[in-house]
């Protein structure tokens, strides 16, 4: 009888332990850990084509995160996205001619944006927009262009 109790009382715990790291590997996942993130300075990027970019995802400079997706919007105007970037506030000396790329990580195909500083003395300021950016690589098109130049329908060779 006190045997069978104390088993029961280490699978309790095993699952308990099993439970909290599903949680955490969710929160990873998912970007949720740094939902409750404060401060940084806004900027904008318009893109014409974002891909799977969806907000939270992370803003890497260098490889190093510094900031993230804040939101997503369209432009009826222009036809473009506009993607309101949230930079963390130590990273305030960001070139005014930083170019921004949509990129594609690891194997799950998580998608985030690159920022490559330019040569520029003077910096960025909250709600600036970037001047160069570069769309997401989408997939599907590229292997419909790679199909129709097999094809044949290349045009001039």
């Amino acid at each position: 009888m006190f045997q069978n109790k104390n088993v029961e009382i280490l699978v309790g715990i095993f699952i308990a332990a099993g439970l909290g790291a599903l949680f955490v590997l969710a929160m990873k996942v998912s970007n949720l850990s740094e939902f409750g993130e404060e401060g940084g300075y806004p900027l904008i990027a318009r893109f014409d084509n974002i891909g799977g970019l969806k907000e939270r995802s992370p803003v890497t400079m260098a490889g190093v995160r510094i900031g993230r997706v804040e939101q997503i919007g369209f432009d009826e105007q222009t036809f473009e996205a506009v993607v309101t970037l949230k930079i963390r506030e130590q990273y305030d000396q960001l070139p005014e001619d930083t170019s921004a790329s949509i990129f594609t990580s690891g194997l799950l195909g998580e998608q985030y944006v690159a920022l490559e500083a330019g040569g520029s003395m003077d910096n960025m300021q909250p709600n600036d927009e970037f001047k160069i950016t570069q769309s997401a690589l989408v997939l599907e098109e590229l292997i419909g262009q790679f199909l129709f130049k097999a094809a044949g329908g290349g045009g001039s060779e």
